[in-house]
């Protein structure tokens, strides 16, 4: 894999234990490498379609999927199939970057800190789980820039402060799932600091 090129997977990809769309401009022996790297019941797929950034147009558990909402009928149907999910398209406070604006676990949900009460209502019911806003980084309402969660555990950007910390503990139970103190880890693939649960 190209040097500087992993960024563009883990900003432009989407996933969850039953598949990962990449963009289209993944190479055949990225792809082929990373089929190789996971486990065989994990599809992976390129979407061809021109919102080449996944990750910004699609939030997704193991169960559900928000998409952009112009994504296309034929990636919508690949989303469904790869994922193994329910797709729904959907804003999040006004803003058609769903994958930037919220996080899922299988469990909760947190979203931009303006999203209306409205639209926190229609998502609950959309999506049948517990929902709450939130910030991460210092006050940044691009929850995925900052956070990825799992049932289990969750990484965040070192500018996440002790508050917002305590709002994606409190959002996500995730002392519940598992109890562990908050660390610091330098992440293999950014090096960037992350905060974990």
């Amino acid at each position: 894999m190209e040097a500087g090129r992993l960024e563009d997977f883990v900003l432009f990809s989407a996933g969850n234990k039953n598949g990962l769309l990449l963009p289209y401009t993944t190479t055949p022996q990225e792809l082929q490498h990373l089929r190789n790297s996971l486990p065989n019941s994990v599809e992976v797929q390129c979407i061809d379609e021109t919102h080449s950034a996944a990750g910004n147009c699609i939030a997704c558990n193991d169960h559900i999927a928000l998409i952009h909402p112009s994504l296309d009928k034929d990636t919508e149907e690949m989303i469904a199939e790869v994922l193994g999910v329910e797709v729904l398209r959907h804003m999040i406070a006004g803003n058609i970057l769903v994958g930037s604006y919220c996080s899922l676990s299988n469990k909760r949900v947190l979203v931009h800190p303006r999203t209306s009460i409205e639209d926190l209502n229609e998502l609950d019911i959309l999506l049948h789980l517990p929902i709450a806003a939130g910030t991460v980084n210092r006050g940044s309402n691009v929850i995925a820039a900052g956070l990825t969660v799992y049932d289990w555990t969750a990484f965040c950007g070192s500018d996440t402060t002790t508050t917002e910390l305590a709002v994606i503990d409190t959002v996500f139970s995730l002392r519940d799932a598992q109890p562990s103190a908050i660390g610091n880890y330098i992440c293999e693939f950014c090096g960037s600091c992350c905060m974990f649960f």
